[in-house]
């Protein structure tokens, strides 16, 4: 199967310490996949340099093929990539409308504008009320996002990350901080939105991982200690230990 996105020998160092060591991921294309780890291996930092928001120190990013590597989060948007943040990132005085339009905007790569011909304006508003159906948010449409329930900021974000209609998906815990019936809920929406994208995921509920993933990379001391289906991942021994004295897989 053809790689989506590869790294090649990624490092990156804060104040001199080593957060990435070398690591060397393949996200086929089409597979949801998901990076999993104990506290402090990682993740987040890979997810960071991946997505444009840090600038790796050695090794090379591919997306495609084509070396990514440095390149600024807007420019890897237009090549594909959306993504979702730890903590949300939605604009609070916009409406779930407003938000999403933007990003069905910037898909297009046009500023909205009150006097752009109305059968354009028209397209993108029937395009952003599609995605808002799609993502269960219809009923709050025209609700500010800062009015939202945490929960239904979650679905928001993800929402915005798809409305750019990109290839790769990057979701960095997107169930984080909320109930688990709204987890539940979160999970039935990204298995919908992401049905014929590639999706890379950072999660810490187990269930959420085991759930979704194809398969699962997992990150220890910056360095990928394993990588495999879900039912490898929890037959591996070296994982299990990784793991004592954090979380069950």
């Amino acid at each position: 199967m053809t790689n989506l996105l590869e790294t090649k020998d990624l490092t990156f160092s804060y104040s001199g310490y080593r957060v990435l060591n070398g690591v060397n991921l393949d996200i086929r294309i089409g597979e949801r996949h998901a990076i999993i780890g104990p506290n402090g291996a990682g993740k987040t930092t890979l997810f960071n340099v991946i997505t444009g928001t840090y600038k790796p120190q050695t090794g090379r990013i591919l997306l495609r093929g084509d070396d990514v590597s440095g390149l600024k989060p807007f420019e890897l948007n237009r090549r594909g990539m959306g993504r979702s943040f730890q903590i949300t990132s939605t604009f609070a005085k916009q409406t779930v409308f407003q938000n999403v339009r933007l990003g069905i905007l910037s898909k297009r790569g046009i500023r909205f504008n009150m006097f752009k011909r109305l059968n354009k304006m028209d397209a993108i508003t029937q395009e952003t009320l599609k995605t808002i159906r799609q993502s269960n948010l219809e009923e709050q449409k025209d609700i500010p996002a800062g009015l939202l329930s945490y929960g239904k900021n979650r679905a928001l974000e993800i929402c915005m990350a798809m409305s750019t209609d990109p290839d790769l998906v990057m979701l960095d815990e997107p169930t984080a901080g909320i109930s688990k019936d709204e987890t539940l809920q979160i999970v039935e929406l990204i298995r919908d939105l992401t049905a014929d994208k590639t999706m890379v995921i950072i999660e810490h509920d187990m269930d959420v991982v085991f759930s979704l993933a194809d398969r699962i990379t997992v990150l220890h001391h910056g360095e990928i200690l394993a990588c495999g289906t879900p039912q490898e991942i929890q037959n591996n021994q070296a994982v299990k230990d990784a793991y004592l004295g954090e979380t069950e897989i």
